[in-house]
């Protein structure tokens, strides 16, 4: 999801399967850079979904970060249903990728409800917000105005036992400036009451990997964390990393 106005036209295996004691992150919490963020709700969205026509947040034909993200991704993240493009139930077997198409960028992605890039107030605080923006290889990037620092970073899940990877594609869902929440190290909650308080959507091969009960809900619950490339270990999510 995400809050930019509609303004352009809707125009690979092996599986590393890594366990974390279920609803609770690893036991060395206390001494990593980025805080855990724990017991969140998590939907899930899919390129190509669109759930509400109406609404300017309401296609992932495109994201606050690519007005062409349906055709970067390759099509539909999933099938395609009387011309509507529609989830699928995703398979280890398949290390979480699509069924019916052969994606051109990461599979496994995610949003946060903070854009740095097309909401005002995101972009003008991120100097000061996002933990990695005084590195020098963003700190350059900070003022410029076509310019995300937040797309493609990782983020580490867990859920129920599993934890998988996926790296920023979007932003939301329900509110694009919710720094407490999202930067902040005392595990506040999501501040958007939409979709039982969802601090965070997931794509398909998350939702496999992480093993939800509902391909497309609003009860699975997970605990995330930023992490650096670096930290991100093997697994289906580094077989396309998008750049």
């Amino acid at each position: 999801m995400r809050p930019r106005r509609i303004l352009a036209a809707l125009t690979g295996c092996v599986v590393l399967a890594v366990t974390a004691p279920a609803g609770a992150a690893p036991q060395d919490r206390d001494n990593e850079s980025y805080p855990w963020h724990t017991s969140i709700v998590a939907t899930t969205f899919w390129v190509g979904e669109i759930f509400d026509p109406q609404a300017p947040d309401g296609s992932q034909m495109i994201s606050t970060y690519d007005d062409h993200w349906y055709g970067s991704y390759g099509g539909c993240d999933g099938r395609v249903r009387g011309g509507v493009c529609t989830t699928e139930r995703r398979l280890r077997r398949d290390g979480w990728f699509p069924r019916r198409m052969d994606p051109l960028q990461n599979p496994f992605y995610l949003d946060l409800p903070y854009d740095d890039l097309n909401d005002p107030i995101g972009h003008q605080r991120r100097g000061e917000l996002v933990p990695w923006a005084t590195r020098p290889r963003y700190a350059a990037l900070v003022a410029d105005p076509q310019v995300s620092i937040m797309k493609n970073r990782w983020v580490q899940i867990t859920s129920r036992g599993r934890t998988c990877y996926g790296q920023i594609q979007d932003a939301g869902p329900g509110k694009y400036h919710d720094a407490r929440y999202v930067f902040g190290s005392d595990d506040a909650r999501p501040a958007s009451k939409r979709y039982n308080n969802a601090g965070m959507d997931v794509s398909p091969a998350l939702n496999g990997c992480l093993g939800f009960r509902s391909l497309n809900g609003n009860r699975d619950r997970v605990d995330w964390r930023f992490v650096d490339r670096k930290d991100v270990p093997a697994g289906p999510w580094l077989r396309i990393v998008t750049r």
